[in-house]
């Protein structure tokens, strides 16, 4: 049996107690303080009622505290339950109370009226960093799902608070590295990647949040091993000035993992340019952990806009409305299942069907060598005058244009059409006005994805892990150029 979590970081600081553990804008913590602060952050919180298997929500921004927080909770014996704190308020409540979590740390009173709360980073007076019992919740994590199809639901992993540190945190990563941490570490796979690499041995460099040039400049100044990005990041750091990207140092670089939406196949060839196709890998994955495919940057150049194949003990299959397994090169609904049985649980909502057979609502289809290609998640297709138009489709086209920093595409109701296309896009100036990016983009799109209206802003439409919520850019209105 692999040891806890809280055994195997101490077996990382007994091996180099003086390596990085993780850094911050404000701190850089070696394995042996990281060590000591999470113990005695742990008697805080044993001292507040936590008990093995329970909940400990943690709420904050990308931080060497929320680190230190989450490694506290292991120790503990409670379950992480990570909470973005740029949810809104009332889904913050809703996502509290359905987790019942023993402590809630990084909140105030009144903002989770009845519970225990703690600040983030409490004062540790009077606690004493000595061994812990070697305590393991039943299940290691427990965040939220995306949201970006509705009220966010509770993921429980299936997979103890155990970890083996001499093990890789993913074949395609290396076993000792720098890593570079970009997205939202209360997210799902910033927040997997990002532990499962400090508990096999990764230093983690944490910026608060995403900056194209910060990113760059990380890179070349903390000799940053590998980095996970989605596409959106990927599309804004090629935004920067040429010369800018030309003069960064990537020569530290192992590998790019790029996940979470799909990949404008254009994009994901300048970027194969930049770094070599050894050097990209793609990953379909989702918080469940239900299955995953992976695709090197090289296989990917023989299977274009694919997103791999099945690994780590993956089956992959594409199915009918009726559920009936169709043949290579036929389009249906993506199901994936993992042997060994279902990764996860939910709280709140539905268990996963009995035969491991679970989707992530993705449409696609399998090539006759097993590749895995995807259209677009099946409940966001927009049924325009007969036509089915992938949101994927219309956005890609849309985020070709050089002003173009994201964008999103929404189907609306409509009494002649069925639905039309409304779409959002993200604008670095003030031009081009909404009417001109419509005739911009109708002119590179088929009759039947053509955009009926469009609304430009000055801000990101999608979050920093790449998800978008497509039912908030919904126009308040009918006009062309109307907005959220």
């Amino acid at each position: 049996m692999s040891p806890t979590i809280g055994r195997a970081l101490d077996l990382l600081a007994d091996r180099d107690p003086q390596a990085l553990a993780v850094r911050d804008d404000a701190e850089a913590l070696t394995r042996a303080q990281l060590g000591s602060r999470s113990r005695r952050l742990a008697r805080v919180l044993i001292a507040a009622g936590v008990r093995e298997g329970d909940l400990v929500t943690v709420r904050g921004g990308n931080s060497a505290a929320l680190v230190v927080a989450c490694c506290a909770v292991w120790r503990a014996g409670g379950t992480p339950q990570p909470l973005g704190p740029r949810l809104p308020p009332d889904e913050q409540r809703a996502v509290v109370a359905l987790a019942d979590p023993a402590v809630v740390l990084g909140a105030e009173p009144h903002e989770f009226p009845g519970r225990r709360v703690l600040p983030l980073d409490p004062p540790l007076d009077g606690f004493d960093d000595g061994p812990l019992p070697p305590l393991a919740a039943p299940s290691w994590k427990a965040p939220t799902s995306s949201g970006s199809t509705g009220r966010p639901k509770l993921v429980l992993a299936a997979a103890p608070a155990r970890v083996d540190p001499g093990r890789q945190a993913a074949p395609f990563l290396p076993l000792a590295a720098q890593q570079l941490v970009v997205g939202p570490l209360t997210h799902s796979a910033p927040f997997t990647y990002a532990f499962r690499g400090l508990t096999t041995g990764h230093a983690l460099i944490v910026l608060p949040r995403f900056d194209a040039a910060r990113v760059l400049d990380a890179i070349g100044r903390h000799r940053i091993t590998w980095v996970l990005l989605v596409p959106t990041m990927l599309h804004r750091i090629l935004r920067l000035p040429a010369e800018q990207v030309a003069a960064a140092d990537l020569s530290s670089l192992q590998q790019v993992v790029h996940m979470g939406a799909p990949i404008d196949p254009a994009l994901k060839r300048r970027w194969l340019d930049l770094l070599g196709p050894e050097r990209l890998t793609e990953v379909y994955a989702s918080t469940e952990s239900n299955g995953l495919t992976v695709i090197r940057g090289d296989e990917w150049l023989a299977h274009p806009g694919s997103v791999g194949r099945p690994a780590g003990g993956t089956e992959v299959r594409v199915v009918d409305a009726e559920g009936r397994p169709v043949p290579p090169g036929t389009t249906g609904r993506v199901q994936l299942r993992r042997t060994g049985g279902a990764a996860y649980r939910y709280l709140g909502a539905a268990t996963p069907p009995a035969d491991g057979w679970d989707t992530l609502g993705d449409d696609g289809h399998l090539d006759p060598e097993g590749y895995l290609h995807l259209a677009d998640r099946g409940g966001d297709r927009i049924r325009r005058a007969g036509a089915s138009v992938y949101p994927a489709e219309v956005e890609r086209v849309l985020e070709s244009h050089p002003l173009v920093r994201s964008a999103v595409a929404v189907g609306v109701p409509d009494d002649d059409l069925g639905q039309r296309i409304h779409a959002v896009a993200d604008v670095a100036e003030p031009q081009p006005t909404g009417e001109a990016l419509r005739a911009w983009v109708n002119g590179r799109l088929d009759p039947e994805r053509r955009v009926d209206s469009l609304a430009v802003v000055h801000e990101p439409v999608r979050d920093d892990a790449g998800k978008v919520r497509r039912r908030e850019w919904l126009p308040v209105s009918g006009g062309p150029t109307s907005g959220r």
